[in-house]
């Protein structure tokens, strides 16, 4: 199958993915404001992020090699946005001391990963046919979904605790995997950038 009939099917997984990301955005960010979690509250930002990176995914498409290369170094820097926005957050955490609630952190942990898992298996078909910009998104939700395990286990042990450390644990453990996710991609990027053609 030629390129171009290939793309109709992932341009339709990536707008499924960016609506998946963007809904459930804004129902983790609520959940995430009203008992201060900061685990959530990375995790919905990353949300969003996911789906910025879909929608640009979707509009570099139709972009030459060197031109997507380039779009795959950009999405690496978004990458690292939810980072810093759960440092800022944990900072303040540890001085406030007040642990999230327990049962909506984990109800809304077990739904971000029903969201996450779906789009990761959409996605794994995909992660290779696009290079830096599919793995991108790949990476994205099979991280997120590994994420919200560990914040599924933040509720229970935040519930026999009473502590905020699993809940400000988890969430710079996003920080990191997204830190991570982002190394991954620039590389990805960089490599398909310098094996393009200027006429690519």
């Amino acid at each position: 199958m030629s390129q171009t009939l290939s793309s109709l099917p992932l341009r339709r997984a990536v707008a499924v993915v960016a609506a998946l990301n963007l809904g459930y955005f804004g129902v983790e960010f609520a959940v995430a404001l009203a008992i201060g979690s900061v685990s959530l509250f990375a995790d919905s930002i990353d949300f969003l992020e996911d789906a910025s990176v879909n929608l640009l995914i979707l509009l570099a498409l139709g972009f030459t090699a060197r031109m997507r290369a380039r779009v795959g170094m950009a999405l690496a820097g978004i990458l690292l946005l939810p980072g810093l926005a759960t440092l800022w957050m944990a900072w303040d955490k540890v001085w406030t001391s007040v642990p999230p609630e327990p049962v909506p952190l984990s109800l809304a942990g077990a739904g971000a990963l029903i969201v996450n898992a779906a789009c990761a298996v959409i996605l794994a078909r995909y992660r290779h046919h696009e290079g830096s910009l599919t793995k991108a998104a790949f990476l994205s939700a099979r991280n997120d979904a590994v994420a919200n395990v560990a914040i599924v286990a933040a509720g229970f042990m935040t519930a026999a605790t009473h502590s905020v450390w699993p809940d400000l644990i988890v969430g710079l453990g996003i920080a990191a995997m997204n830190a991570d996710a982002a190394r991954e991609v620039w590389e990805a990027a960089r490599d398909e950038h310098r094996a393009a053609t200027p006429e690519a």
